[in-house]
């Protein structure tokens, strides 16, 4: 009878000859049903978080607004657009990270993902603290009244004080932000979202609190800010001291090389979202120059409602990305075709539902809602649904990328469509109005998007084939 060498374990041959085949598989399909059910609770809670994030926000509406009175309230609004700008902030090293952290993940490199993470945190740390510094020193020469064009009769102590707390606050996050992307990458969606969550609910105790005990307008704006930095401080504190110890980011631990190697792919990332960011507001300025301010109202309500469903689309979408860095870290390419097949057909519908049901009903709902006869074109409804459809389609596509880092071709694609969206959105509302602006937009990313993102999604599948190596990864990102 033969044996097996010492040392060695004797293979488990099947009736049809082929040693472990049957237990491999299993195994797979094990992992790839488990990924499947932290991908669907990672979507349900992303979905019931964001709908947190918007009710409490509007429950504050009244109170805040009748506390703070007009000006104040406005000086607040004006504050977080201004914050919204400091999403740029952390370079796209959140964006890098996650990438790098998922791959490590699903090769089971919890080493690596230390140095990466403490890396990251080498990087963006001192950045928050020089921001803070000079945000500051800067704050009283700063002449904030005209920068954010408020009323000249409000005090100077006031509007310094407001913008402090609330940028001071946008700034801090930026490091301790990145324990999301951590256990985004990690299969730990459904966790984090709640800690999110958490954050945004924070808020409600907390502007209660100090406006019914009369407190000054500024730590009312503090009170409202802080709920999100507190649940990251809180939820980095657990994930590093008893969830994920392994990966606890250390001084010594900090790599040079990998973070010269996380700064050229977050890079990517970075360049790649203002590009996309100024192709996709591009539209209201090319309308304000040629058509005048008030079609650009006629424009942005439906296009604003419309966005809605594409913000939908990007929280379903968004768990994906680490999946599927798991998934191809594993060469499990099987569970990567049938999951983005499914997350194609669950984004498009939707999108598809409420699009449809707003350009069939857009006439009515917009003149039962608005005081204003705007948002009754359904040739523009139709177009700026099409518009998202298409976007939403492609988007399981890009995470896929997103996953194995191959940022190179959406860039060059978007950058193609910026470039020939401008030209070709600016000559048709010329000729025809706002109406053609999303059809243009549509075929521009057909022709300048979509290549580059089945081309991408390729290049990725490729990558992930098991003779493919880190090598091959990092000089996809060069």
């Amino acid at each position: 009878m033969h044996r097996a060498p010492q040392g060695t374990l004797a293979p488990d041959v099947s009736q049809n000859g082929s040693p472990q085949r049957a237990d491999a598989s299993s195994s797979d399909d094990r992992q790839g049903a488990e990924r499947s059910r932290r991908l669907a609770a990672g979507i349900a809670t992303a979905v019931a978080g964001r709908a947190l994030g918007v009710v409490v926000p509007l429950l504050l509406i009244p109170v805040t607004l009748s506390y703070l009175g007009p000006e104040r309230y406005g000086l607040w609004a004006a504050v977080l657009a201004l914050a919204g700008m400091a999403a740029f902030a952390d370079l796209g090293l959140g964006n890098g990270l996650m990438t790098k952290l998922t791959l490590c993940h699903g090769a089971g490199d919890s080493e690596g993902a230390r140095r990466y993470l403490s890396s990251a945190y080498f990087l963006l740390v001192p950045l928050a603290v020089m921001l803070c510094v000079l945000l500051w020193l800067m704050a009283p020469v700063v002449p904030w009244a005209s920068l954010l064009g408020l009323p000249g009769n409000m005090s100077p102590a006031d509007v310094r004080g407001m913008v402090l707390v609330g940028l001071t606050a946008v700034v801090l996050n930026i490091p301790l932000s990145l324990i999301i992307r951590v256990q985004y990458a990690f299969q730990q969606v459904s966790i984090s979202n709640m800690w999110q969550a958490a954050g945004a609910v924070l808020a409600l105790p907390l502007v209660l609190s100090a406006v019914w005990t009369k407190q000054p307008p500024v730590i009312v704006v503090g009170a409202a800010v802080i709920g999100p930095l507190l649940a990251n401080l809180a939820n980095s504190v657990w994930v590093y001291g008893h969830r994920i110890p392994e990966i606890c980011p250390r001084l010594s631990q900090v790599d040079r090389t990998l973070a010269r190697r996380l700064l050229r792919l977050s890079g990517m990332f970075f360049v790649l979202t203002v590009v996309m960011s100024a192709a996709n507001n591009a539209d209201t300025l090319i309308i304000a120059q040629t058509l005048g301010l008030e079609q650009v109202t006629a424009y942005a309500v439906p296009a604003k409602v419309l966005a809605q469903a594409g913000m939908l689309v990007g929280l379903v979408n968004v768990p994906l990305w680490p999946a599927n860095g798991e998934a191809l870290a594993r060469h499990d390419l099987a569970w990567v075709y049938r999951t983005v097949r499914r997350m194609t057909l669950i984004s498009t519908a939707i999108t598809l539902v409420p699009s449809v049901v707003l350009v069939i009903v857009g006439g009515p709902f917009f003149a039962a809602w608005l005081s204003v006869p705007f948002g009754g074109d359904r040739w523009l409804l139709g177009g700026l649904a099409l518009w998202w459809v298409l976007l939403a389609g492609i988007s399981p596509r890009f995470m896929v990328q997103n996953a194995m880092g191959v940022v190179r071709p959406q860039l060059l694609g978007w950058v193609a469509y910026l470039v020939l969206s401008l030209i070709g959105k600016w000559w048709a509302a010329t000729l025809w109005g706002i109406t053609a602006l999303p059809y243009v937009a549509v075929a521009a990313y057909l022709i300048t998007v979509l290549p580059a993102a089945i081309y991408g999604y390729r290049r990725a599948l490729t990558m992930s084939e098991p003779q493919s190596t880190e090598r091959e990864v990092a000089l996809e990102t060069r």
